[in-house]
């Protein structure tokens, strides 16, 4: 076999081989350099902001500052809602080696419910162990010392103030001022819908009744925020800036809280509602719903056991001045008055023969007076000073209910007054069309003549009643009721509710003139029915009656309270102002199943209503 020749290497070939190939190599390495290069620059410099952010997104974290809700003032200055500071015994779970041990010891010390446990121990399952949480919110004075003094037994263990709404004055503002209770899943979600849900990140209490509901926006504030660095496991290392809340604008009410205690004695354990108006401007001076509660039980979540307790047949968690629906009774007389007067139907000198009963022609039924044997000869201001049913049988009769609705509507009978709180409701003024839809059946004359009275189908707020005399007064000038007089944030005031509604026009003003002077008589006379409860006053008051009856009594029976059930007496009314030449206070007054009429029950506690104002705001002749 022959030997194959060995192979003479080419070196230079080789060498341009190896030439090459370390040049494809350096092409390829310094593409790659640059292409790391480019992502280099594209992470450092184009996309820089992107990057950064989402990096400061991991590293920095911003937690909402809840801003500090605004007071609220009577007209006087004197505190009615506060934010007061309340102590929670707080616990970092990372920072306590045993937390099960620790919570029994503690329980020996301070009262800890093993419901109360239990709730904790689940709670902290679903938040970070670093993150401080609530054992037991509302320490009182004694909790908190007992725990001080022992604090350095455990640790994790601490003490947080915090600030929560307070109501100084309980039960005596309640229907006024409302309260501030947790938020719930419907209101965030209607926050949501309104786009304001991130205005409460750092909140759980919201407004839910009177004052503080319809004012919610202006009290609640602007929610701050606080930019903290975390590490890795979310906890807070510095923080690095600070933008901080701003706080909900206090509220300066029209009501003088002194009034309102007033009214709330004067009522004492009877069912009723207090309102005084300023016919100046129509502020509300007192506004008193009784029975009560006090509003401070739904602040931190009241108790099914409280909440039980309301939920009785006197309703005390209905504000009965806008939502109580009563029978206005003799107190609407003064406006059908000048009604009649306008439409032709009486005049000035006009008398009319009151035997004690009203019949409509051809009918037997008799609508009797509360006096039996009658007023005799009565004119339009005997009419009212001694409250004469006979005589407003016989206009309501002749104008029929289309005038006399249309005529009432415009005093704001039927409708919402426009006070600033939404627990109100229209009650109800009566017309053709109502029944109709109400019962299915047509209106008939003897409908009418209760009406006339301020009785059967007709219902009123004492709201209403109370701003129905006020546009009377100032004749026919409309103010609004309302109960927020001004905002106030630092150095900004800002004055609310300065429109009025359209005027109470009358073919002949000087019909204004002879009801105010006949409500004038019905004190100032010894025959008025409200003469006795204002006798010896400083100031020069007028005003108006009422009785409404409850259960209709049978055709010749009398009216014995007596024998009746407590739920089926008369209610007591009164409507009134003063003074009467330049008249700076309305008020009335309706107090539930009396044994008496307003002239003997409602127009005593308006006069103490009125002694108190007048030496709270003595009149300028009396000061001068």
């Amino acid at each position: 076999m022959l030997k194959k020749r060995p192979t003479i290497r080419d070196h230079s070939a080789e060498a341009n081989l190896f030439a090459r190939r370390a040049f494809i190599g350096f092409i390829f390495v310094v593409s790659l350099i640059g292409i790391l290069l480019m992502n280099v620059y594209n992470l450092q410099v184009v996309d820089y902001d992107t990057y950064k952010t989402r990096s400061n997104d991991n590293r920095i974290k911003v937690i909402p500052v809840a801003p500090n809700r605004g007071l609220i003032y009577d007209r006087n200055g004197v505190l009615l809602a506060e934010n007061r500071p309340v102590y929670n015994l707080e616990v970092v779970p990372e920072d306590v080696e045993d937390l099960t041990q620790s919570l029994q010891r503690l329980s020996k010390l301070i009262p800890i419910t093993d419901q109360l446990i239990k709730e904790f121990l689940e709670d902290i399952r679903n938040n970070r162990r670093f993150k401080s949480q609530v054992l037991k919110a509302r320490l009182n004075e004694q909790e908190v010392a007992i725990f001080s003094v022992n604090q350095h037994k455990f640790p994790g263990f601490s003490i947080e103030a915090r600030l929560s709404r307070h109501y100084p004055f309980g039960d005596t503002l309640t229907h006024a001022l409302g309260y501030v209770a947790k938020l719930n899943k419907k209101e965030l979600a209607e926050l949501e819908m309104d786009d304001r849900a991130t205005n409460y990140r750092a909140t759980h209490d919201i407004g839910k009744r009177g004052i503080e509901k319809y004012y919610e926006e202006q009290l609640h504030g602007i929610v701050g925020s606080q930019r903290v660095e975390v590490n890795n496991r979310g906890r807070v290392l510095r923080t690095l800036s600070v933008e901080p809340p701003v706080p909900g604008q206090d509220l300066v009410l029209t009501l003088d809280i002194g009034l309102q205690q007033i009214a709330q004695h004067a009522l004492k354990d009877t069912r009723g509602a207090v309102v005084a108006i300023d016919p100046k401007d129509g502020g509300i001076l007192a506004m008193y719903s009784n029975p009560s509660y006090d509003p401070n039980l739904f602040v931190h979540g009241i108790s099914s056991e409280d909440y039980k307790k309301l939920l009785n047949e006197d309703r005390p968690l209905i504000n009965r001045v806008t939502q109580g629906r009563y029978a206005p009774a003799s107190t609407i007389k003064p406006h059908l008055a000048i009604l009649g007067l306008e439409e032709g139907i009486v005049t000035e000198d006009t008398e009319i023969w009151d035997p004690g009963f009203f019949q409509i022609p051809n009918v037997d039924h008799k609508w009797r007076d509360w006096l039996r044997w009658g007023h005799g000869h009565v004119d339009v201001y005997r009419a009212i000073e001694e409250s004469c049913d006979t005589y407003y049988y016989r206009i309501a009769y002749k104008l029929g209910i289309s005038k006399i609705a249309d005529f009432m509507d415009q005093f704001g009978f039927g409708d919402l007054s426009g006070i600033d709180i939404h627990e109100e409701t229209t009650a109800i003024l009566p017309t053709v069309d109502w029944k109709r839809a109400r019962f299915k059946e047509n209106w008939w004359p003897g409908d009418t003549i209760s009406v006339g009275i301020g009785q059967g189908y007709w219902t009123a707020t004492p709201i209403q009643i109370a701003n129905s005399l006020s546009i009377l007064v100032n004749r026919g000038a409309h103010r609004q009721p309302h109960l927020v007089q001004v905002a106030r944030q630092e150095e900004n005031i800002k004055q609310l509710f300065t429109e009025e509604k359209p005027p109470v026009q009358l073919k002949n003003p000087r019909h204004w003139q002879i009801a105010l002077d006949a409500m004038h008589n019905t004190v100032k006379k010894t025959t008025g029915t409200a003469h006795k409860a204002f006798q010896g006053v400083t100031y020069d008051p007028a005003g108006k009656t009422g009785t409404a009856q409850v259960v209709s009594i049978a055709q010749g029976e009398k009216y014995d309270a007596k024998k009746l059930k407590e739920r089926h007496r008369d209610n007591a009314v009164y409507t009134g102002f003063a003074p009467f030449d330049d008249p700076q206070i309305v008020v009335a007054i309706i107090v539930e199943n009396q044994k008496a009429g307003g002239g003997s029950i409602a127009a005593p506690i308006a006069r103490q209503i009125m002694d108190y104002y007048f030496s709270a705001y003595p009149l300028e002749t009396e000061a001068q």
